[in-house]
């Protein structure tokens, strides 16, 4: 069945349709990674989300099993790719990526031309759109909601043993962040996105890490809130994507939206003070441009130069707007949690 990709500037791209035959309607990114749709594709940080993959092959190694996705389903609203496989050929498949895209009610179309659409969405800037199949839909803006509390868990999970024990605000976290904590030796607390654990004395821990997460940081006001007396207390924190974000929020820094965003496995970011380049993956459309007093820029981004890290200059506080614990993409920064385990002895 044919559908159409309609773009808020009126723009129309008709394409053939592979995943479920339902309209939808969010913000049209790209990303230009290689490989990894599996996880791409279960990041609750695409959440509200139209996402167009580069890559001209997809769904030639299929879907693996639950245990290797981000989360625990498919978080974009839509996918656009150039040439879709229906034959996957790996090991580990258990379905093709067509049966569940039906399966978790998204559509997705094949539409030829995915560079034309990434290179006009790279020069006027993240678009809404909407897939269209019979009945038209309205636009739908995805950063006028609070994303964060819709991805975000609504229990308090414990996993993994260790003497330090470390409290996860879970703002949309990738399941790869757990799991490179927990195979340090240390217990993971996840809390959701505004709970405050300082109101709760039955809850011990030792440091803090705020997860990636979906939509504008400045809607997860209460978790900023709750950064706010971490800082006070000066106890070791360490934000990652949106955790960036919202830890310079709550220090008093700003964040604003970037044109098209950062979104891939191949971002290249420069060590501030050094000529060492990282290759990291990144999955993010607003960034830090004013940094708190007391922080000093850590990375910065090779293509545009928009701040990728932040560390104080004398506290344990520290962030990155990249993803450490990748997944996929490059293991290059996984570092930066061994990097905050030493802070914390």
């Amino acid at each position: 069945m044919m559908a159409k990709l309609i773009l808020e500037d009126g723009s129309q791209f008709e394409g053939q349709s592979f995943g479920a035959q339902t309209s939808t309607a969010g913000e049209v990114v790209f990303s230009t990674g290689m490989v990894g749709y599996p996880e791409s594709l279960t990041d609750p940080s695409y959440l509200g989300q139209i996402l167009i993959l580069t890559y001209p092959i997809i769904g030639n190694y299929g879907v693996p099993d639950k245990k290797y996705w981000e989360s625990d389903s498919i978080k974009v609203f839509g996918l656009i790719v150039s040439n879709y496989i229906n034959t996957p050929s790996h090991l580990e498949s258990k379905m093709t990526l067509a049966s569940w895209l039906k399966e978790n009610r998204v559509p997705a179309l094949e539409i030829t031309d995915t560079r034309f659409l990434a290179k006009k969405i790279r020069t006027h800037g993240t678009m809404l759109g909407k897939i269209i199949f019979n009945k038209d839909i309205e636009f739908y803006n995805p950063d006028k909601e609070n994303l964060v509390a819709q991805v975000s868990t609504k229990k308090i999970i414990g996993q993994g043993r260790g003497k330090k024990k470390i409290l996860l605000i879970d703002c949309g976290a990738k399941k790869n962040i757990i799991r490179c904590l927990v195979k340090r030796g240390v217990r993971v607390i996840v809390i959701p996105w505004d709970f405050d654990p300082f109101n709760e004395k039955k809850i011990k821990f030792d440091a803090m890490v705020i997860s990636n997460g979906p939509g504008d940081p400045k809607m997860a006001d209460k978790t900023i809130q709750t950064l706010k007396k971490a800082i006070n207390q000066k106890i070791p924190i360490l934000g990652i994507c949106l955790g960036h974000q919202l830890l310079a929020l709550a220090a008093g820094g700003d964040t604003h939206k970037l044109k098209f965003g950062h979104r891939s496995q191949n971002q290249p970011c420069i060590l501030q003070g050094s000529n060492r380049c990282f290759i990291t993956t990144q999955n993010h459309g607003f960034a830090v441009n004013k940094l708190p007093k007391g922080f000093k820029s850590w990375f910065a981004n090779a293509n545009d130069n928009s701040n990728e890290g932040m560390i104080h200059k004398k506290l344990p506080f520290m962030s990155v707007q990249f993803h450490p614990e990748a997944n996929p993409g490059p293991t290059d920064t996984e570092w930066i949690f061994d990097y905050f385990m030493e802070r914390l002895k």
